[in-house]
């Protein structure tokens, strides 16, 4: 029973990570954000330098987010933002598909049909590249910061 429940779990998690873009809220990660920044202004002078050094190295930009989304099916946004499986699951998919297409243990329609699929599951991310971008940098923020800082 308790693998069962596990099961559900991981499917759930799964498919949260799959349409992340769908599940953020953008007045949840604005939230966290202003959170953020006020932990960090209560940092003093030195520690604060010491955090946007850190922080500075590691930031993601929305706009790189978004041209590398254009890409949609080769999955480069996913690299981006170092999402390594889920980068590599679109791209050795996007690669199944037009080899698979071209030299014919795939029909056209199949390969097609697997581009159409990932399009469909990664479109959201194009259009809500900001948010998604921004929940990064805030998680990469409070890791930084419990690393740097611990309670």
């Amino acid at each position: 029973m308790s693998q069962i429940k596990l099961n559900k779990r991981a499917i759930l998690s799964l498919l949260t990570v799959m349409f992340e873009a769908f599940v953020l809220k953008s007045e949840t990660v604005e939230a966290q954000e202003e959170k953020l920044r006020e932990s960090i202004r209560e940092l003093n002078e030195v520690e604060r330098n010491f955090f946007f050094n850190l922080f500075s190295k590691q930031v993601k930009d929305p706009d790189t987010y978004a041209a590398l989304n254009f890409f949609i099916i080769t999955g480069l946004h996913h690299f981006y933002l170092k999402r390594y499986i889920r980068g590599s699951i679109n791209l050795t998919l996007f690669c199944i598909a037009i080899v698979g297409s071209f030299i014919g243990f795939l029909k056209l329609g199949q390969g097609l049909s697997i581009i159409v699929l990932i399009v469909l599951v990664e479109i959201p991310n194009l259009f809500r590249s900001q948010i998604v971008v921004k929940d990064y940098n805030n998680r990469l923020t409070e890791k930084i910061l419990l690393k740097s800082y611990p309670l």
